[in-house]
């Protein structure tokens, strides 16, 4: 198999990305279109992360069906990608905030800038989730149904500025946001931790969401969508800034308050339903079969922590019209894999594109050594981390496993049809508005070879163990 390995890749002994402690991985040569009949070569292995290798070349004629096949059929395409990127919590944006500007601006150049990690689909927090400094809404104190009181001042000290920083780095910057409770008035327990949203103040509710929509703008950070609540079937045993909402409370919140305010007051955000696992696909059915839901909310915001991938084809089956974003998931910062689990990241989010889904936002961009600042319980990682004394940066394995895809697959790109036989190495395949293609192999055994094949033309391709691979061609 190593003699095959040589044949067929020899990778380049140049790694593209500074591994030294604290140093920004630039990647300085953005992946170059190829000459005809060549196929571009990105990978990520024990020893490399995300550089470039020698060429692959087509020949001409189809393999037909062999061993260790993909078959590719840019014909046949599905959904459209929006992007990826990750979750700007404030916990991420006071961690940025942290850093020298110069360190940081340098950082904010990696991560957005289109010829950098291209992170153009990001989440923003309204009010306190888990992972902040401390609980906080828009409305503290006493009932307050007419929003007298609401005031977005706290956020004005680091998370909109990291927020305007990062839409300057990048134009595209799409910002959807969601709240991981009401103000605490609003709920049966009267606190934002636990508890359950109260039908009685849904109206003022709806008033928060265009407050808080306006108030952004205000401040040059428009959102181009909302969820109505981060993980809307538990209240996370009263742990942390959480609410339960039934299926018939947000599905008439959307359609008698939320969406007929939006309409009023011609508001082009959209709405997002469920932000919450695999497992409630039966409840995003039942919310989108609602009478007048569908005029307001079209779309299915899922998390990867309960069920599998697959189910959300039971929701396209229904209604293939439905849009689908993939909007929470991270490393554990105590896991001995975090900074090399690569291609356990690629295998989940080759999973999620290939069931339909549009986009992939990871969870916290950013946090310290202990997954700090924290007032839940858990023990997330950052999709990098920033040491809390030195301010040394270090990425995680889901780092290097979205670059694969936010640096190859351009925001308009279409999905393509790719199959296989029986094998461990998994795949998934994009067309670029630019018409240039992409697919992604995630192996994560024994180093192999594996065949492409198209209607007319084949390739030979060996893979490195743990490794994941982008290939690019015109």
């Amino acid at each position: 198999m190593e003699s095959s390995r040589r044949n067929f890749l020899k990778l380049s002994g140049l790694a593209l990305v500074a591994n030294s402690a604290g140093a920004v991985p630039m990647f300085s040569d953005s992946m170059a279109s190829p000459t005809p009949g060549q196929i571009s070569v990105r990978v990520t292995n024990d020893k490399l992360q995300y550089s470039a290798a020698n060429p692959v070349i087509w020949k001409p004629g189809s393999t037909g069906i062999l061993q260790n096949t993909i078959v590719l059929d840019a014909e046949k395409k599905y959904q459209e990608i929006l992007g990826f990127g990750a979750a700007l919590t404030e916990a991420s944006c006071y961690m940025f905030n942290q850093l020298a500007p110069e360190k940081r601006n340098q950082l904010f150049q990696e991560l957005f800038h289109p010829k950098g990690m291209n992170f153009n689909v990001c989440r923003t927090c309204m009010g306190s989730s888990d992972y902040a400094t401390r609980v906080y809404s828009y409305d503290e104190g006493d009932p307050d149904p007419e929003l007298a009181r609401f005031s977005i001042e706290h956020d004005r000290g680091y998370v909109l500025p990291m927020l305007r920083a990062a839409r300057k780095v990048n134009s595209d910057l799409f910002l959807f946001s969601s709240p991981w409770s009401p103000p605490g008035w609003m709920k049966a327990n009267n606190s934002m931790l636990g508890g359950s949203m109260r039908r009685k103040y849904m109206s003022s509710y709806a008033n928060y969401f265009l407050k808080f929509l306006r108030s952004y703008e205000s401040e040059g950070v428009p959102v181009q969508a909302i969820t109505v609540q981060n993980e809307v079937d538990t209240d996370q045993d009263g742990r942390m800034p959480a609410c339960i909402w039934p299926q018939e409370y947000e599905a008439d919140f959307v359609r008698q308050h939320l969406g007929p305010l939006f309409e009023r007051e011609a508001v082009k955000t959209k709405i997002w339903l469920v932000d919450h696992n695999y497992n409630l696909w039966g409840r995003a059915l039942g919310e989108l079969e609602t009478p007048d839901v569908r005029k307001y909310a079209n779309s299915i915001a899922w998390h990867g922590y309960v069920g599998l991938a697959e189910w959300m084809d039971r929701v396209h089956e229904k209604a293939s019209d439905v849009q689908m974003y993939w909007t929470e998931g991270g490393p554990d910062y105590t896991d001995p894999k975090y900074a090399k689990d690569w291609t356990n990241w690629s295998l989940t989010f080759t999973e999620i594109l290939r069931h339909w889904c549009q986009s992939i936002t990871a969870w916290n961009f950013a946090l310290d050594e202990q997954g700090h600042p924290n007032i839940g319980p858990f023990t997330c990682g950052g999709l990098i981390t920033i040491q809390s004394e030195s301010k040394e940066i270090s990425y995680s394995g889901q780092y290097w496993a979205l670059a694969h895809y936010s640096k190859s697959i351009q925001r308009g790109a279409r999905r393509f049809e790719s199959t296989s036989s029986a094998m461990d190495v998994k795949h998934v395949a994009f067309q670029n508005p630019d018409g240039q293609r992409v697919l992604i192999l995630t192996n994560p055994g024994a180093g192999q070879v594996v065949n492409l094949s198209t209607a007319n033309s084949s390739a030979e391709v060996a893979l490195d163990a743990n490794s994941v691979t982008t290939l690019t061609w015109s």
